[in-house]
Order: C-alpha cells, then sequence, then structure tokens
C-alpha cells in the first residue's frame, strides 16, 4: 500500500527516467477501460463519467475515449476547464468534439438532459482519486449525491471521492461504488477496500520502484 505523498514521490521519478505524466495518464485511462470490460459488457449500455479539473479527470477523459469505441458515453464535468493542468487540458480536448460533456456548477444543470428509460448505466468516479484538499466543496459533494442517486455499475478511478486515501476518513459524504481501480498501488486508506479493488500497473518504470 503507498501514501499519498510517495505515489507523488514515484511519480515524480517516473518522469525524471523517461515515463511522462501524460503516458502514465493514457496508461491509467486505458487500464480502467480494460478492468471494466472484464467486469461487466459495456455494449448496450451507457457509460457516465464523473469528472474534476484534476488528474484523476484527466484519467476519466482518456478512459471516456476509450469505452466510446463502444458504447455512448457521457462526460459531466464537475469542476472548471481553466484549472485543468496540461495533460487533463490535453485529454480533454481530445474528447470535447466527439462526445457530449455537460458542465455542472449548480443542481439546475443536472436537469438539462434525461437519460434513457431502463437505461443500463456504468457510472465513473473521476472526480478527486488522491486530489482531495480539506472539506468536500460544494459543487463535488453535489456530485457525490447524484452518483449515489442513480442506479448503475459503479467505478471508482483510484480512490472513491470523499473518502481520505492516507486515513480512510470518510469527509462529509463519499461515492459509493462497485470497484475501485488503484492505480500503481492500493493507497493507505482503503485498507477496509481490499476486496472491491483492482491495481493496475500505469508505466511506472520497475527502476524507479526500486528507488523507492
Amino acid at each position: 500500500m503507498i501514501s499519498i505523498d510517495e505515489m507523488k514521490e514515484l511519480e515524480f521519478l517516473a518522469q525524471e527516467h523517461g515515463t511522462s505524466m501524460n503516458q502514465m495518464m493514457e496508461n491509467a485511462g486505458k487500464q480502467v477501460f480494460r478492468v471494466v470490460r472484464k467486469k461487466i459488457d459495456p455494449k448496450n449500455k451507457h457509460v457516465v463519467i464523473f469528472a474534476g479539473h484534476g488528474n484523476n479527470g484527466g484519467d476519466g477523459f482518456v478512459a471516456a475515449r476509450y469505452f466510446a469505441e463502444e458504447c455512448p458515453v457521457l462526460v459531466l464535468l464537475f469542476g472548471v476547464k481553466e484549472k485543468m493542468g496540461p495533460e487533463t487540458l490535453k485529454n480533454y480536448a481530445k474528447i470535447n468534439k466527439q462526445i457530449t460533456i455537460i458542465h455542472v456548477e449548480k443542481e439546475e444543470d443536472l436537469r438539462t438532459f434525461r437519460f434513457q428509460k431502463n437505461a443500463e448505466l456504468i457510472l465513473i468516479d473521476a472526480l478527486l482519486g488522491t486530489g482531495i484538499k480539506g472539506a468536500v466543496r460544494e459543487q463535488v459533494r453535489l456530485a457525490i449525491d447524484y452518483f449515489n442517486s442513480l442506479s448503475g455499475y459503479k467505478v471508482a478511478i483510484d480512490v472513491p471521492t470523499g473518502v481520505h486515501p492516507d486515513t480512510g476518513e470518510i469527509l462529509e459524504k463519499a461515492c459509493d461504488v462497485d470497484l475501485i481501480i488503484a492505480l500503481h498501488d492500493l493507497k493507505k486508506g482503503l485498507d477496509s477496500f481490499q476486496g472491491k479493488s483492482v491495481v493496475v500497473d500505469i508505466g511506472i518504470p520497475r527502476s524507479v520502484r526500486a528507488i523507492d
């Protein structure tokens, strides 16, 4: 298991050894698609990705690209485009013209669309990952409530939003998921979630892991 700081150090070292953050993000999103596809066939289903503006959202944008080759995809963006880092922004741009993206700032924005009656949903939490800082902001609380209100197969990328990655503490409320796809290693606070977690390789070189 690994802490937030240890993971950040590994990512920094990986970049120093030639693996870019963009490549790790691409690997993460592709792995999310592969794992979910093994668990549940996305064909004849709708994938809904709840994305933030951080790197976790970027992982979600990459996954959206792969899912879109097999089924309808909707991205609900609970974040600000102007706050995206270069890698997240790059992957946002790749899907912006191809996949429906709804920018959600307030509850009224969620009323602009309706899911088809009896549509089977795959819901993916790509809101915060390890990027949680202090109290959950209002926009993310709205996302958590909406995520939990929907029925479907529910997946978190790396960490369910609202759960502190290092301590496991639930900060007010959290996304309730069926599966956690842990990037590189399960985060220290998620010990009680091991039974519903799958660890995937995002391309951090073995030489870097040895340094760690």
